[in-house]
């Protein structure tokens, strides 16, 4: 009974702000659903934890900017964030800066916000799991669970795709990768702090590990790599004097980590859309009245459990695809001593 006291008061914090909506759509203020799921995905320069009686509640994050017009640095929070700094709507609440002139410009903007705060938190997270090891027996629980996904990775995916000469090298890379996407997206799944960012469903965060992985490929790729690209075994004339097939291959260099940017992007995004979109939905048929939005209130309910089931299955899914992906390419950069 204790616990169902508890998840329900958890509950009514995580649902407080959409109830807030709700009463504001009863007011005849318009529910707008895609300003909220939008709102719910962007970044911003302060955490919010929940909304009472119009007012927000949020923990401040320190903003760092750089003055175009006077090169000083301005150090402050969203509060207090001084003249002629201020947050564009038109570009998802980004800080700007009017000039003398009239003219605005993008400060060099160091900022510590929500998505780098979530990272932060999921690095400390990773680093207590695997640096603290004071075992004295044979691994079990917890433990017994991380040193088995650890091996399992290992073993199955960065060894079978890459080759025993070449595994070890890229072992840490990998599993790094791995658990920082798979925490990441688990964290994510929490509605209330310290979790709910979605870091994972910022594509400059997939584009960062998509950059990574290509380095990987073409910084350490043998010869036999480079001579597939610029002089692949096909007929001459597919060759030169027209290089079609140098061309589509080199193409293909990019298009490898592209795709390994947008999957992890857009399937992460995309079920945090769909979560938040079911939750107004919800409020938006308390909003109608309580015999108008039954039916559709229990069909938003049972859709939302369902949609968090599966995107804990999505989250494990889109680390472990991520790296096997990145294993295989890694493997083709490297195909010269596994044919041998």
């Amino acid at each position: 009974m204790k616990n169902i006291k508890t998840l329900l008061l958890l509950l009514m914090i995580v649902l407080q702000p959409f109830q807030l909506y709700a009463n504001n759509e009863k007011k005849g203020e318009k529910l707008d659903i895609p300003e909220i799921v939008l709102g719910h995905l962007s970044d911003a320069y302060e955490w919010h934890i929940t909304s009472y009686e119009g007012k927000n509640l949020s923990i401040p994050l320190p903003i760092i900017v750089q003055s175009k017009a006077s090169g000083k640095w301005v150090c402050c929070t969203a509060e207090s964030l001084p003249k002629p700094f201020y947050f564009d709507e038109k570009h998802h609440g980004k800080i700007y800066e009017k000039l003398a002139d009239g003219t605005t410009v993008r400060p060099l903007d160091l900022s510590v916000t929500k998505t780098v705060a979530q990272i932060w938190i999921v690095v400390i997270i990773m680093l207590v799991v695997f640096l603290h090891d004071d075992r004295k027996e044979a691994p079990g629980g917890f433990v017994g669970m991380m040193e088995a996904t650890v091996m399992y990775i290992y073993d199955d995916v960065v060894k079978a795709s890459i080759g025993e000469n070449h595994s070890r090298s890229y072992a840490p890379y990998l599993l790094t990768v791995f658990f920082f996407i798979l925490t990441c997206n688990l964290i994510g799944l929490i509605p209330i702090f310290p979790g709910g960012a979605n870091v994972t469903g910022n594509i400059n965060i997939t584009m960062f590990l998509a950059v990574c992985t290509m380095i990987a490929i073409n910084l350490f790729g043998n010869k036999e790599y480079w001579k597939d690209i610029f002089w692949t075994k096909v007929p001459v004339f597919l060759k030169c004097p027209v290089p079609l097939m140098p061309v589509i291959e080199l193409f293909g260099v990019f298009t490898k980590p592209f795709a390994l940017m947008i999957r992890l992007f857009a399937n992460m995004m995309a079920g945090h859309a769909v979560i938040l979109s079911f939750t107004c939905v919800i409020f938006l048929g308390w909003s109608m009245g309580v015999g108008f939005g039954l039916g559709l209130n229990t069909f938003s309910v049972i859709m939302l459990l369902f949609m968090n089931l599966l995107e804990l299955l999505v989250a494990f899914v889109q680390a472990y695809v991520f790296t096997l992906l990145s294993a295989v390419f890694i493997g083709l950069a490297h195909k010269e001593e596994e044919a041998e």
